[in-house]
């Protein structure tokens, strides 16, 4: 029996538990957009496919809505596969293993997927719906939104006639997107070679960190686990020796990482230092990440492969001299971040050290600006530096007759004021709107929590209110 058979609303559960079936990680959405080709075929529905595996599928209009403006649902197909270091599950083969925790669905071990897995589900749910009164639909799910929104990049839209757009990709009910923040990924790339090492092997071993979005929760003051291991290690390279054999942290660049592992061979001094250093910081993380642990433990002498003491000192100093975290707050908005780096991956190769950053401003002059500091700070230690997947801010505009109407039918239904607002987070609608003149959309969501983390939980009577509201927005549409 399907674990979220019951479930209301029903059939919106039973594509979303379909879904988790399928592996989606981001670069491997294949079976998710197969998936998708064949219920459009199912349902009798024009569709495309491109060769990213974007999906595009149009619904026309029910009899009687023939002259009502279309209207686009959009979300994205892949999910950030992050998952719990005990757990072993190969999430580019097997599906999600969900459960009901506290009127919430979760995935054991794993990331859930919720976003944005949840908006795909609402919009196949309103796709079959026979009994729904609706102006033509056109909907969008693209790929790779979540390593840069390629997908949204790539996508062909000229067979769309709809300039009203409700994306489906936001957490907090109630809040009403208008806006969000441009942003890329640049790879950093320091250059060496091995040489045998002796000495004292020490393992630092952070992890356990609380993690988050790099977008929404980059606020909220949580440690980077590359950062911190990063800190340890100038500790022990101001005091001693160290020799890096080896370094790896984070999964996804537009996650905070929540484990980092470094391996040098160091002095004693140095591992002293090292020790006092973690005693200090996880005092200082006591309420952000009150699980961290941080284990530093001499594994003896050995003879080994790794980084001669120049470079390793090299490549500690270039990380602890990379912007992280907030650097600007916006002017315009009150308590809105402007401008932020997360260095979210990172690993020490046969030929160099390299690091991947997700950069993100809604002011594309301030972006711009800092790329060119993280480009700078890479060339001044001899860095190779590259720019992957940038995207436009989506700008906020004051008139938005589509925004109002949506606002008037949520203050209908719940008897509350929406909250419009602008995100530090990336959607894609600054994407959409760039291919779309005229483009007036919205982005809302049902209310989840940690997500790109597996604590990822999805609520369920948000998830019932959501999609309730977007069947009448669809039904009311003039």
């Amino acid at each position: 029996m399907a674990v979220l058979s019951g479930l209301k609303p029903e059939r919106v559960f039973h594509y979303f538990e379909e879904i988790c079936s399928i592996p989606h990680p981001s670069y491997h959405e294949e079976k998710i957009s197969a998936y998708l080709v064949d219920f459009a075929k199912a349902h009798n529905l024009e569709y495309y496919q491109d060769d990213l595996y974007n999906v595009i599928m149009i619904k026309e209009a029910s009899e009687g809505k023939e002259n009502v403006a279309p209207i686009i649902l959009q979300g994205h197909m892949d999910m950030v596969a992050e998952q719990d270091p005990d757990c072993t599950k190969n999430m580019l083969e097997e599906g999600l293993d969900l459960e009901i925790v506290d009127g919430f669905v979760t995935a054991k071990g794993t990331t859930l997927g919720g976003d944005d897995g949840i908006a795909v589900a609402m919009a196949l749910a309103i796709l079959e719906d026979e009994e729904l009164k609706h102006p033509r639909l056109e909907v969008i799910i693209t790929v790779s939104e979540e390593v840069g929104m390629e997908g949204a990049a790539g996508i062909d839209v000229s067979m769309l006639k709809g300039r009203k757009l409700l994306n489906l990709d936001s957490e907090e009910e109630g809040h009403f997107l208008a806006g969000c923040a441009g942003g890329c990924r640049m790879d950093v790339k320091y250059p060496f070679n091995k040489t045998e090492l002796k000495g004292a092997l020490v393992t630092v071993n952070v992890k356990d960190c609380t993690g988050g979005h790099s977008g929404a929760e980059i606020n909220k003051g949580r440690a980077n686990a590359t950062h911190i291991a990063n800190r340890i290690l100038c500790a022990g390279v101001e005091a001693g020796e160290i020799c890096l054999v080896d370094y790896v942290g984070g999964t996804k660049d537009n996650a905070i990482p929540r484990a980092t592992v470094a391996k040098v061979v160091a002095a004693a001094d140095a591992i002293s230092a090292m020790e006092t250093e973690a005693k200090a910081i996880i005092n200082e993380y006591a309420i952000t990440d009150p699980e961290m642990k941080i284990d530093i433990v001499n594994e003896g002498n050995v003879v080994v492969d790794g980084v001669n003491a120049s470079d390793s000192r090299r490549v500690i100093e270039l990380i602890n001299c990379m912007p992280n975290g907030i650097q600007t707050m916006s002017h315009d908005i009150e308590g809105l971040v402007e401008t932020s780096l997360n260095l979210g991956i990172l690993n020490l190769l046969e030929d160099g050290l390299q690091f991947s950053c997700s950069l993100r401003s809604s002011v594309d002059s301030a972006k711009t600006a800092l790329m060119r500091k993280v480009s700078m700070v890479g060339k001044a230690f001899g860095c190779e530096i590259s720019v992957h997947g940038e995207y436009p801010a989506w700008e906020y505009v004051r008139e938005s007759a589509f925004r109002d109407e949506l606002v008037k039918i949520y203050k209908d239904m719940t008897g509350k004021e929406a909250i419009v607002e602008t995100i530090h987070a990336g959607v894609e609608c600054g994407l959409l709107a760039s291919k779309l003149p005229g483009l007036d959309g919205v982005s809302i969501g049902p209310e989840m929590y940690d997500i790109h983390t597996p604590k990822e939980r999805l609520s369920i009577a948000s998830t019932e209110r959501i999609y309730n509201y977007v069947r009448r927005v669809i039904q009311e549409s003039k």
